[in-house]
């Protein structure tokens, strides 16, 4: 498990600036909600804060764009994370920090406050039988980036029997990262399935080459989507491709974070099709989710009564 003593964590490894915030993500522990909605694409922002009312604030830190508002009385904070699990190390990291780290004393606190995370994005079907505009919910999230491999106890929260069957199906290349496979939060897969298509999603570490993309380039595993695709486990069977999940779903479990990542498909690899205008379909996913969240919230304070 993470180490979690009495230590006061350095300067040089918790960053905050003047103001009191966060490093990268200039947020101060006042200013997050317990509940937050990730997109990659920073404009993607602006677009989910026009439903809110009671804006609180709305700044930018390089790629990292921030808002907290209300949506029909629920408290939400928006923040883009840019593109890759290599910003969403700092995402997530930082975010578990504002919630659960005391910036005065710079110790952990005891009492660990659970932040629910949705991750609103877009992403490209490797099946014939996911049409364009659909929404995949990733039960399952497939890191091929090596991210979550960088911390201790990474067995504890990898489907590990399902990664060993994905790595001896693939023939997986010794020089690439070895994949993990995460499962997404039960709970957030319950209040958003009957609306989804139920994923597996490889989250990979590059649009091009690490998504079977060749342009003058070629592959380490020339055949890698046609053995994604054909694969399949315990009712599972690979849907799509995006680019920041798994560091999601895998750094949420270490944290103690409920995750999920839902994603609008604007292309079928398999069919070689795609939208040219996809925002009324990524508007219709932001007022889904937007929705269910406050449904998802009602129901826990008619249980809490």
């Amino acid at each position: 498990m993470k180490r979690e003593t009495n230590r006061k964590i350095a300067a040089s490894e918790l960053l905050l600036n003047a103001d009191g915030s966060i490093y990268h993500l200039n947020l101060r522990p006042e200013e997050l909600a317990d509940t937050v909605i990730l997109v990659g694409d920073p404009g993607r922002v602006a677009m989910i804060a026009k439903y809110m009312t009671a804006i609180e604030f709305t700044k930018q830190s390089r790629e990292f764009v921030s808002t907290t508002g209300m949506y029909k009385g629920k408290r939400i904070t928006v923040l883009s994370s840019g593109i890759g699990t290599d910003n969403i190390d700092i995402v997530m990291n930082e975010l578990d920090a504002v919630a659960n780290i005391d910036f005065n004393t710079r110790e952990i606190k005891k009492r660990k406050k659970k932040l629910t995370l949705v991750r609103i994005g877009t992403s490209g079907a490797l099946q014939p039988d996911i049409p364009l505009g659909s929404f995949v919910l990733s039960h399952i999230s497939i890191g091929c980036d090596g991210l979550v491999n960088w911390y201790a106890n990474r067995d504890n929260v990898t489907e590990k029997s399902m990664e060993e069957a994905l790595v001896r199906h693939m023939n997986w290349d010794a020089n690439l990262p070895r994949p993990y496979l995460v499962k997404n939060s039960e709970r957030l897969i319950k209040a958003f399935k009957r609306k989804t298509v139920k994923g597996m999603t490889i989250s990979a570490p590059g649009f091009f080459g690490p998504q079977g993309r060749v342009l003058r380039l070629g592959l380490a595993m020339p055949d890698m989507n046609k053995k994604f695709e054909s694969f399949s486990a315990k009712g599972y069977r690979i849907t799509n491709y995006e680019m920041e999940g798994s560091a999601i779903a895998g750094l949420a479990h270490q944290l103690g974070h409920d995750a999920i990542t839902v994603c609008c498909i604007i292309a079928n690899r398999y069919r070689k099709e795609a939208i040219t205008d996809y925002h009324p379909y990524i508007d219709k996913l932001i007022r889904l989710v937007l929705d269910t969240l406050v449904t998802l919230d009602k129901k826990r304070q008619n249980k809490s009564k």
